[in-house]
């Protein structure tokens, strides 16, 4: 392989130093018959600067960060897929870490991302808004993906998740009482959940279902708020149950859910790993899909298809959504993008069937 050209040899054919070269190049104070000289040569020799040094330089890395809860998890994988293609066809290196739904350890990511100077991410958030202000105030351009981050607690969450639906949805928010403004102006590519998750529990009321419940996990306000308003007051809080983000906890969910209520006749389960744990829970009580009990999952991914039988889905564009928030993040510096909001479809297929 020819070697590339350097900076040193630029500099040795233009009978210049380096540090003229360097000048001209970054756009530098020069002689017009220097600049004129150093360029030629530079053409000429089709020396391309280094990207690596000039952003040590300038103390910045040149990438971006990206954060998931779960690596695992296929959605998260088909998000990664999209950031890195946003990122490859820009030239632009990527750091991935993984989070593990845990706000410290989100927390501890961040500092580390900014002591080696990443000035742009991508994250799927599981800390609350403070997690990210110092990110924020030290300069980083954030991009949310699939969800924002999580509420105070001592703020009313469903109804500031209500909120923020309208504001995606662009209705004027109604007022929440001790709920402040978000202290957070950060954009974020997020799919149409509350659409989503009302067609879903429309399809289930048509088949006759009045029972329906909602098996949710972390940073899923959105779903949760978008159900209930589905569903409407008054809402039966024992069909809202919750696993802590691990498959085993939301097997746990599930299983406690189809033993605690034997009376529900649908499910509408708020991601991948809740449908696999609900699946599986129904199998092993001997439940049969959908003759005892129809599912609707959030996430359409591979094994859904391959499911006995197929699982009727919510699907949303999981690679869209990162190559987007690549495509958002890379335009720090211009005008600050405004957040994206991107459709979901119901994908109808074997896992529901009328009430019986």
């Amino acid at each position: 392989m020819e070697r590339r050209a350097t900076i040193k040899d630029v500099a040795e054919a233009a009978g210049v130093g380096v540090a003229t070269v360097s000048r001209v190049l970054s756009g530098g104070s020069a002689s017009p018959q220097t600049r004129e000289r150093v360029l030629a040569v530079a053409a000429q020799l089709d020396y391309r600067p280094s990207a690596l040094g000039r952003n040590l330089r300038q103390r910045r890395t040149g990438g971006m960060g990206l954060l998931v809860p779960d690596l695992t998890d296929t959605f998260y994988g088909q998000l990664a897929e999209g950031v890195l293609a946003c990122a490859r066809s820009a030239g632009e290196p990527v750091v991935l870490g993984s989070t593990g739904g845990d706000p410290e350890q989100e927390s501890e990511l961040i500092g580390m991302l900014l002591e080696q100077s990443v000035d742009r991410l991508i994250a799927v958030p599981s800390g609350d808004a403070d997690t990210w202000v110092p990110a924020i105030r030290a300069g980083m351009t954030v991009v949310f993906a699939d969800r924002l981050p999580a509420k105070a607690a001592q703020e009313d969450t469903g109804a500031v998740a209500v909120n923020d639906l309208m504001l995606l949805d662009g209705l004027p928010p109604a007022p929440v009482a001790g709920h402040h403004a978000r202290p957070l102006d950060v954009p974020a590519v997020v799919a149409d959940d509350r659409g989503g998750i009302r067609t879903a529990v429309r399809y289930l009321r048509g088949l006759g279902h009045r029972r329906i419940a909602f098996l949710g996990g972390p940073g899923q306000d959105l779903r949760v708020a978008a159900f209930r308003e589905a569903v409407g007051a008054p809402v039966d809080e024992e069909l809202v149950v919750f696993g802590t983000g691990s498959r085993d906890s939301a097997y746990a969910a599930a299983s406690g859910l189809f033993q605690s209520r034997p009376d529900l006749s649908a499910v509408v389960a708020g991601g991948n790993v809740l449908g696999e744990a609900a699946v599986l829970a129904a199998r092993e009580l001997d439940l049969r899909v959908p003759r005892d009990v129809s599912l609707v999952m959030y996430d359409d991914v591979p094994w859904a298809e391959l499911c006995s039988p197929p699982l009727t889905v919510i699907a949303q564009p999981g690679r869209d959504m990162g190559y987007r928030a690549a495509e958002l993040v890379l335009r720090a510096g211009g005008r600050k993008p405004r957040s994206v909001v991107l459709p979901t479809e119901l994908i109808i297929r074997g896992s529901c069937g009328p009430r019986r």
